[in-house]
């Protein structure tokens, strides 16, 4: 296939950055208290940094003197992603420079994709926007509709662990809007304690604590299939665990000699979707209820477990900042507690459109969103959800309980890449999919199959 990355190459500098660890930094204050002070100076630079593979560059300080600009930048960006780092970015840039920025909000899985094609179909992108790295990135088509940016001198700073999964043809179009991220299930730890269970190692395990959540009047698992992409998070979530079981299926499944219809482990993900409405774990209106009411069932209490990622967490602290840290985070158990491990995701990032009549402005935006003060302002209003993919990016002076919680995945090497970034292709119709199997509109095996036929279309269209 023309258009497929060098699997080896990723797997290999996956592989290298987390075999690293992931090093939690900044801890600070035990109390739990969030702030969105910047904290105190101090002449120690943090020894413990999650590693990069790319040098650590000084960044000039932003001069307040340039000519100010009167351009506007346009971008669209998923509706449900937190930009309280991103807007603080924009707004010191816009201090700066006078460059403005006009935001579009757009839905998020397939629905929101397609809206991203029109645009691109009709010659109405915006400057640039907020996407995916990985396999999902080449739904949009990047060498026709994305600026090449592999020839910036900030690209430098990205680890090429990072740059693999947003390139194509020897392209790089991206850069981290954040940190890269875990996935696994969110839980409320005061009921988690109050209903006297402890943190489930197995599949079995999880059941358990869910039926025992059920019998006492709870909400054991929240459902939110409003926000369709949020019902791929079981299936997504188990890939370490799958890959524990079958080691080359990713590689196998990439080159066209596996399919999930036919591997019992990756069918067994769509089957633990399905064990959990069947056995009338989740909330009644699951179908009706969004992202955002999720984590506020989750917050309090009124829903016990929420698989999702962990970016979750920066609008769980910006909306309810005294409740974050009784927010907990575990990796999807296996069937066998012994394979148990946690699937990482890299970070959804920023993308500057072809025919942007703005692409200077958008690129000196884009230096500066990787510098030194602006990973600062990053870094001070969002408490990492991962480690960064920044060469020289601060700590956050806070690290979220959850996050805290990844650390033993870490130090075990029980992690693994999610799939759609250690393969060329993934499904955009996924999220739908996930629904189907997820509320009993049809069986595991056949959402298993209707993956594959997903796939295999974005294949023939890649091709």
């Amino acid at each position: 296939m023309s258009k497929k990355r060098s699997i080896l190459a990723l797997i290999l500098a996956l592989i290298l950055t987390l075999s690293f660890g992931f090093t939690l930094t900044g801890c600070g204050d035990d109390s739990g208290s969030k702030t969105s002070d910047p904290p105190a100076n101090t002449d120690t630079p943090p020894t413990d940094a999650p590693p990069t593979d790319a040098p650590p560059t000084d960044d000039p300080p932003p001069s307040e003197d340039v000519p100010k600009s009167d351009v506007t930048l346009t971008y669209i960006i998923d509706r449900d992603t937190d930009q309280a780092g991103s807007k603080a970015v924009m707004e010191r840039f816009t201090e700066i420079t006078g460059i403005k920025f006009e935001e579009e909000l757009r839905p998020g899985g397939a629905e929101g994709e397609t809206l991203l094609k029109t645009r691109f179909a009709t010659g109405d992108a915006p400057d640039f926007i907020w996407f995916n790295s990985g396999s999902l990135l080449a739904t949009l088509d990047p060498v026709r509709n994305l600026v090449d940016l592999s020839s910036q001198s900030y690209m430098s700073k990205l680890q090429e662990s990072y740059k693999q999964t947003v390139s194509m043809d020897g392209k790089v179009f991206g850069i981290p809007g954040r940190t890269s991220m875990g996935g696994g299930w969110l839980y409320n730890k005061k009921l988690h304690d109050d209903l006297g269970l402890t943190v489930p190692t197995s599949w079995s395990a999880l059941i358990d604590n869910c039926q025992k959540a059920k019998d006492a009047g709870k909400t054991a698992v929240i459902g939110s299939y409003s926000d369709s992409w949020t019902a791929q998070l079981i299936p997504l979530a188990d890939y370490a665990n799958l890959a524990a079981v079958a080691p080359n299926f990713a590689a196998d499944f990439d080159a066209e000699r596996a399919t999930y219809a036919g591997t019992p482990a990756a069918v067994r993900s769509f089957e633990k979707l399905a064990e959990i409405n069947e056995k009338g774990f989740m909330n009644a209106d699951y179908l009706a209820t969004t992202y955002d009411l999720a984590l506020e069932m989750l917050v309090k209490g009124d829903g016990l477990y929420y698989p999702m990622l962990t970016f979750a967490l920066d609008g769980i602290v910006g909306n309810w900042p005294d409740e974050i840290d009784n927010i907990g985070l575990f990796a999807q158990p296996a069937d066998d507690a012994a394979n148990t491990a946690l699937t990482v995701w890299m970070p959804d990032g920023w993308y500057a459109c072809q025919g942007s009549d703005h692409f200077d402005e958008v690129n000196r935006f884009f230096e500066f969103y990787l510098s030194e003060e602006a990973q600062g302002i990053l870094a001070n209003k969002s408490s990492g959800n991962g480690p960064s993919v920044v060469a020289g990016a601060p700590s956050s002076p806070n690290v979220y309980q959850a996050v805290k919680e990844m650390q033993p995945y870490f130090d075990a090497g029980k992690t693994a890449p999610a799939i759609e970034f250690i393969t060329s292709v993934k499904g955009p119709n996924l999220p739908q999919i996930c629904v189907e199997v997820g509320s009993g509109m049809t069986t595991p095996a056949k959402g298993a199959a209707n993956y594959d036929q997903d796939v295999e279309k974005e294949r023939l269209q890649q091709e």
